[in-house]
């Protein structure tokens, strides 16, 4: 069976992908499990541009086909921050209720109504010898001014779905898996791996 690498070193984002990616024909392999220990720096402008640095820089190191993400969180009231800063948001060991607390802060003053956004993910799969492929997903929901919810990690806890009344960080694993941005992402790339016919977009 072929190998796949997942190309993270943030546990619950391989588990996420892990579960998400759990049945298609590969065997799923992490960074660890290679002995890859090599950060990447996210120096692209978007998304896109991150999840294809990591993709096909972990490929060439580990000379297997790799999947990478890049995801974010996009807030309308700071005019889309953080977006691709993300994890870096706060600063570059900012622990996640950092990057939270530094979020809300920085809409402290500006009316909650504002407070929409939107969690976005790119998968990019590099296989060595072939043109990186790329998949998109989203979820709409709105920042809460309390944290709720202990399943997630990141920004889930203060990003709510309005139509339920719950947060990322409440849902169990089963419902996140099916409404998360990483969810989308991951379902259109694990129908490509499988031959299924996909829009890539």
């Amino acid at each position: 069976m072929p190998r796949l690498l997942i190309a993270t070193h943030n546990r619950g984002k391989l588990r996420e992908l892990t579960e998400l990616m759990g049945d298609i024909p590969y065997e799923l392999v992490s960074l660890g499990d290679l002995g890859i220990h090599h950060d990447v720096d996210e120096t692209g402008s978007t998304f896109e541009e991150n999840a294809t640095l990591k993709a096909e820089t972990y490929c060439e190191l580990a000379g297997v086909m790799t999947l990478a993400d890049d995801s974010g969180l996009e807030v309308d009231a700071l005019g889309g921050e953080p977006g691709v800063r993300s994890a870096r948001y706060a600063g570059p060991d900012a622990t996640d209720a950092d990057r939270v607390e530094f979020l809300l802060g920085n809409l402290a003053g500006t009316d909650p109504e504002t407070w929409s956004a939107r969690f976005r993910c790119v998968i990019a799969i590099a296989n060595p010898g072939c043109p990186t492929a790329l998949y998109s997903g989203s979820c709409q929901g709105r920042i809460v001014s309390d944290p709720r919810g202990e399943n997630g990690f990141g920004y889930d806890p203060v990003f709510e779905f309005p139509e339920i009344g719950l947060t990322m960080a409440e849902l169990s694993n089963e419902r996140k898996n099916s409404v998360s941005h990483r969810a989308e992402a991951a379902q259109k790339a694990a129908r490509s791996l499988r031959g299924e016919p996909v829009s890539i977009q």
